[in-house]
């Protein structure tokens, strides 16, 4: 400290100044080198954290898609998903109007095709006894309906509630019996019209093909197409839960989303329309010709009545078909994919409606437009009132009850397979 004084007492001022100014650079050159030293190390810790917020965006965002791909890797009638854009076809329109109309209709549909077809199967069962190669089809075409309509119940509980309740077992359950009625019926038709141009054009030969065997071989066969041709429809069936509720539906790999679509528009539009189409024109065709031969009232109820099936059935079927078609390559007729692809599922929702609505017809246009048949019919109405009438009241007569029995199944048999 001495030194200090007498250095600052004996040293110009000049000099004194010079060391102050070499000490504070050498602190401020110190406090440099010791920031730099510590600026990589900052900047390393800058550099983790945004990578790791860069990581952690990336995972959110990966995640994100990830659940948009499992969300949206199948198929669903009610939400479709454009991967060139982010925006999903949200179709909530089309499942409220679908609330709206479906249930009343359908219920509509399932009580009026119940009646009718169980009345059929009791008039079969009671006077045919299934003696003929007509009455095997009928039969079986009022089965395929039957099952058809079973399905029904639980597809009205679905609309109304806008949820699946009934879990996946069932919904591929449900939507197996959904095609198989659906693909029966198509080829019961189809051997009806068979059936038909036999007996009619070829008699002769008819003798010995329409024999109660291949009545019975062939409608296993059909069966078996039914079964066969349903079954990716059974096995692309299931439940998904979306977003609030339950979905059953088709939902179809997305790596061949396309292709499947297609696949199942083109097979119901060849098994339900161009063959049906073709077997029709040919047949009735060929019916007709014979028929015009011989010029008679009996005749000419026979050409209305072909007449009448040939267009019910393609104008109740050919709408839905074609919209089916017309949804399944949608992609290469419209631009604007989300909203054709809604009135697209709006035309299927309607144009379906009347396609069910076949079941209910088939059997006034099959068996009931038959004057034989209604003959049978109020005899077994008679017979059933009788029979209840007998367990009510054991005091009241059983004259009824005997007449209306008094017609014997052979005489019916052959009356009604000679009039359809």
């Amino acid at each position: 400290m001495g030194i200090m004084m007498q250095l600052s007492l004996t040293l110009p001022d000049w000099y004194l100044g010079q060391i102050h100014l070499d000490w504070w650079q050498h602190i401020e050159n110190f406090k440099m080198k010791f920031t730099l030293k510590r600026l990589p190390l900052f900047l390393s810790v800058k550099q983790n954290s945004l990578s790791r917020l860069a990581t952690e965006k990336e995972g959110l965002a990966g995640e994100a898609r990830m659940e948009i791909t499992t969300t949206t890797k199948d198929y669903d009638m009610t939400t479709e998903y454009d991967y060139g854009d982010s925006t999903p076809c949200q179709k909530k329109e089309v499942r409220a109007f679908g609330a709206q109309l479906l249930p009343p209709l359908y219920s509509l549909v399932f009580v009026t095709g119940l009646v009718g077809n169980i009345l059929v199967v009791l008039v079969l069962m009671q006077y045919k006894r299934l003696r003929s190669v007509t009455s095997i089809y009928l039969l079986n075409l009022a089965i395929s309906d039957l099952l058809f309509l079973f399905t029904l119940p639980f597809w009205i509980d679905y609309k109304l509630k806008d949820n699946w309740a009934f879990g996946e077992v069932m919904c591929k359950f449900l939507s197996g019996f959904y095609y198989i009625g659906l693909y029966s019926e198509i080829f019961f038709i189809i051997l009806l019209t068979f059936d038909r141009y036999l007996a009619i054009v070829h008699a002769v030969l008819s003798l010995r093909a329409r024999t109660i065997t291949f009545g019975i071989i062939s409608s296993i066969v059909s069966w078996a197409l039914a079964i066969l041709a349903s079954i990716p429809g059974w096995q692309f069936s299931k439940t998904q839960w979306e977003i609030t509720h339950y979905t059953c539906s088709l939902f179809f790999p997305y790596e061949s989303l396309k292709r499947w679509k297609k696949f199942q528009a083109l097979k119901l539009n060849i098994l339900g329309l161009v063959l049906p189409l073709l077997v029709m024109i040919v047949c009735y065709t060929g019916i007709i010709k014979i028929l015009l031969r011989r010029p008679n009232e009996r005749k000419a109820k026979a050409v209305r009545l072909i007449f009448v099936i040939m267009i019910i059935f393609f104008l109740f079927w050919t709408p839905y078909n074609l919209a089916v078609l017309v949804s399944a390559f949608q992609d290469s007729l419209f631009t604007n994919e989300c909203e054709q692809s809604k009135h697209l599922d709006l035309a299927i929702q309607v144009t379906e409606v009347i396609a069910f609505t076949h079941c209910c017809i088939n059997p006034i246009i099959y068996v009931f437009v038959g004057e034989k048949f209604r003959k049978y019919l109020r005899q077994l109405f008679h017979r059933l009132t009788d029979v209840h009438l007998a367990k009510c009241f054991p005091f009241l007569s059983t004259d009824r009850l005997e007449r209306a029995s008094s017609v014997s199944p052979s005489t019916g048999e052959h009356e009604l397979s000679m009039e359809f």
